[in-house]
């Protein structure tokens, strides 16, 4: 727990000074702007209003934190959490047609 946690705050850590280093004038690369570890992915996103969007992804816990970051004063605040479990469960949600069902039921006619 301490482990991750500690890499939590390391990542948050490194995307809050990219943010800051983007404001003025310096544009991490593509590289810089994603991280990964076996348990915690994390991304960055510049949104529509100007700040720095952070999703953080637990691997093991299946849960998403979304994160922002004012670029002005470099403060971080929590947007949303969720855990992922039982949405990754669902088969079929919004999606076109043909779903999944119906492109199965194709395949298991042949």
């Amino acid at each position: 727990m301490r482990a991750a946690l500690g890499g939590l705050l390391l990542v948050l850590g490194l995307f809050v000074a990219y943010g800051l280093a983007e404001a003025q004038g310096q544009r991490p690369s593509v590289q810089e702007r994603a991280s990964s570890s076996p348990e915690l992915l994390a991304l960055s996103h510049d949104s529509a209003d100007g700040r720095q969007q952070i999703t953080l992804v637990d691997t093991r816990q299946r849960v998403m934190a979304v994160y922002h970051v004012d670029r002005s004063t470099g403060a971080l605040s929590l947007r949303s959490v969720r855990n992922l479990q039982w949405d990754l469960m669902i088969e079929d949600f919004n999606s076109n047609n043909p779903t999944p069902r119906e492109i199965r039921a194709l395949k298991e006619q042949r």
